[in-house]
């Protein structure tokens, strides 16, 4: 296919491993940066003009509308892997047939889950121990981001096609024109219009559809380049065997991404329960955990096609030097990252509020914080031999283990049973971060990452 044409996909089974790396992580790391800056200024422009309440209700709201995204986080992951493997297995003629399989099947799971989400978003709010005082902000900012949730699960979803091929410049490219164009619609909507939480997620929906429709429009005109056809029949008609492919591999990452964010939602349930100061610096707590730890996701995701490849093409060998080169960078920026927050806390906590009140709390965070970042430096390097092998076994486990058991389990217990109350919640949920890391480090051990996990089931020497 396309044979003695350009190509615009790229090979990672060869070539120097640390510069392919960092090409492939930089522009993840720069759309990362860009969709929590987007985010943060949600909460930075709300709080601001409406304080402790506005944050708090943008916080709730936002923490719902992440929850819905589970399914286009999980089964674009796996997309990606299963694209990456495809071409490191030298089968790109079956790329566009599993593409359309993968959009559709996604598309309809997007309506599916805005229908569900309007019906229950009193019981998701409930069960967040949403703070009374800003219930109806985190009402209005849930049920608008529901409204536009097929807009951020396109966007995955083109992202992910995209990521599986290599390329990651043109994601970062799209995700700039929706943060541009958030920012003002932001000052728009919240400054002049005075619609609160409402306006935010109203300029965030807007935004996110037109970088949808802009990355969409890209692929679609660049098609022949990365070998893909679009025909009708490929979205109509679903290929079953791929479409099982995804499905095996898909639901243990949408549950291991769901059990993460549904532990939060418990975890910040609780903490919501403690007042509304605390509830306010949650949100500022995770809008600056999630910032610092966009260089593991990056690394994580460039890490994960790259590992899929070359375990695609057999090139175990190369598959030790991705992950090693993948510590080499996660764990000194985690130490960089940490010091920032030890010397200067209430200097970045106050970029969202000057109320003495929340920057109190956020000192008593500091060691949290520590503890998150190295946690996501060090899943960041099994992440990627896990979801990139395609083995959903270990990926099921690590979900119910991370996300369910003990990070459930490790809250409560330093929460409730050591009385340590909001701190103890946060406690456990760090501690939890550290599980990939050491069921990805039994995974590499075994040798079972060198075997074929994506439906066909042949195992390799």
């Amino acid at each position: 296919m396309n044979s003695g044409k350009t190509t615009a996909i790229k090979d990672f089974t060869q070539g120097n491993i640390s510069s392919q790396l960092m090409r492939f992580a930089l522009p993840l790391f720069l759309s990362n940066l860009l969709q929590v800056v987007y985010n943060m200024v949600d909460m930075i422009i709300v709080g601001n003009t409406m304080g402790k309440v506005g944050i708090s209700a943008v916080s709730v709201g936002g923490d719902v509308s992440h929850f819905l995204t589970f399914i286009a986080m999980g089964f674009g992951s796996a997309g990606q892997v299963i694209i990456a493997r495809y071409i490191g297995e030298k089968q790109k003629d079956k790329l566009s047939t599993f593409v359309g399989t993968m959009c559709s099947f996604l598309f309809c799971s997007a309506v599916i889950i805005s229908v569900l989400g309007f019906v229950f978003r009193h019981q998701m709010l409930r069960l967040m121990s949403t703070p009374e005082q800003a219930y109806e902000g985190a009402l209005v900012y849930s049920v608008i981001s529901m409204a536009g949730l097929v807009f951020i699960y396109g966007y995955n979803i083109v992202s992910a096609i995209l990521r599986g091929m290599g390329d990651a410049r043109h994601p970062f490219i799209f995700i700039s024109i929706a943060a541009v164009l958030n920012v003002v619609l932001d000052l728009l909507f919240v400054c002049v219009f005075q619609m609160g939480p409402g306006g935010a997620a109203l300029a965030t929906v807007i935004s996110q559809g037109v970088s949808f429709v802009a990355c969409a429009i890209f692929l679609f005109k660049n098609k022949e380049k990365f070998e893909l056809q679009f025909k009708a029949e490929e979205f109509l008609h679903w290929d079953k065997e791929m479409l099982s492919d995804l499905v095996k591999l898909g639901v243990p990452m949408a549950i291991k991404t769901a059990s993460i964010q549904i532990s939060r939602l418990f975890v910040n349930s609780w903490v919501n329960s403690y007042g509304i100061a605390v509830s306010a610096f949650a949100g500022i707590g995770n809008k600056v955990s999630n910032t610092a730890n966009l260089i593991s996701a990056a690394l994580n995701t460039a890490g994960s096609t790259m590992v899929g490849q070359n375990i695609g093409a057999k090139n175990y060998g190369r598959v030790k030097k991705v992950m090693l080169e993948l510590a080499k960078i996660t764990i000194p920026a985690a130490t960089l990252v940490s010091l920032c927050f030890v010397f200067f806390p209430d200097q970045i906590f106050g970029i969202f509020t000057d109320e003495a009140e929340v920057l109190a709390i956020g000192r008593t965070y500091v060691p949290i914080c520590i503890m998150l970042f190295y946690g996501s430096a060090m899943r960041c390097i099994m992440n990627a031999l896990m979801n990139g092998s395609g083995n959903h076994s270990v990926n099921f486990a690590t979900a119910i283990l991370d996300g369910f058991i003990l990070r459930i389990g490790l809250s409560l217990l330093f929460g409730l049973y050591f009385d340590m109350k909001h701190i103890g919640f946060w406690l456990g949920d760090a501690l939890a971060c550290f599980t990939p890391f050491f069921i990805g480090l039994a995974f590499y051990y075994s040798g079972r990452w060198k075997k074929e996990n994506h439906g066909r089931g042949n195992e390799t020497k």
